[in-house]
């Protein structure tokens, strides 16, 4: 019975989203138990506390994009779409372009290609995060960052990442730029 409610619910995430939850449902047919604590990583996945959903999606935009190069990007676009963030600061997160996004966006976007890369001069942006909105709104784009990778992963690793598909949003296709860029001050 709890198998069938599940799968309900992931079958109505395939419809609202257009997204293939195979992999998902592998897990739950497979090993119920290892579903259920995926399932408690979603608790995770989806702390934003205080912080704005526009930076937030700026944080799992350009962390997705490292990892994965279809359905789970399009999924995160439509995820932001539906949380009204403007399709122009979208597309500028995705295409990195810093200079089309508030100072704030950009600050996040830049911060998450840091932390992505290892570079130690994220220390520097951390500090202006959390001078700016404090050390819980830091903690949510931390979680934002570290989970958002855990879905193309998890996906690629049960051998469910085969296809690569263009982004687009309201039909119009993206090509993304993961070259990092700075805004200088």
């Amino acid at each position: 019975m709890f198998r069938y409610i599940c799968n309900k619910m992931l079958l109505a995430m395939k419809n609202r989203y257009n997204y293939d939850v195979s992999y998902m449902q592998s897990i739950l047919h497979t090993d119920f138990a290892a579903f259920i604590k995926f399932m408690c990583f979603q608790t995770m996945s989806s702390h934003k506390g205080t912080l704005a959903n526009e930076l937030l999606y700026a944080a799992r935009i350009r962390t997705i994009l490292w990892d994965d190069c279809g359905s789970c990007t399009q999924l995160m676009v439509n995820m932001a779409l539906e949380a009204e963030i403007p399709t122009s600061t979208i597309e500028a997160i995705i295409i990195n372009d810093l200079t089309s996004l508030s100072e704030e966006t950009a600050l996040i976007v830049q911060y998450t290609e840091k932390v992505l890369t290892h570079d130690p001069t994220a220390d520097e942006l951390r500090e202006k995060i959390i001078m700016l909105w404090g050390n819980k709104a830091l903690i949510a784009i931390a979680y934002a960052i570290s989970s958002t990778r855990v879905y193309p992963t998890l996906k690629y690793s049960l051998g469910y990442g085969k296809a690569c598909q263009q982004i687009k949003i309201n039909s119009k296709p993206l090509i993304p730029n993961s070259t990092l860029q700075t805004i200088e001050e």
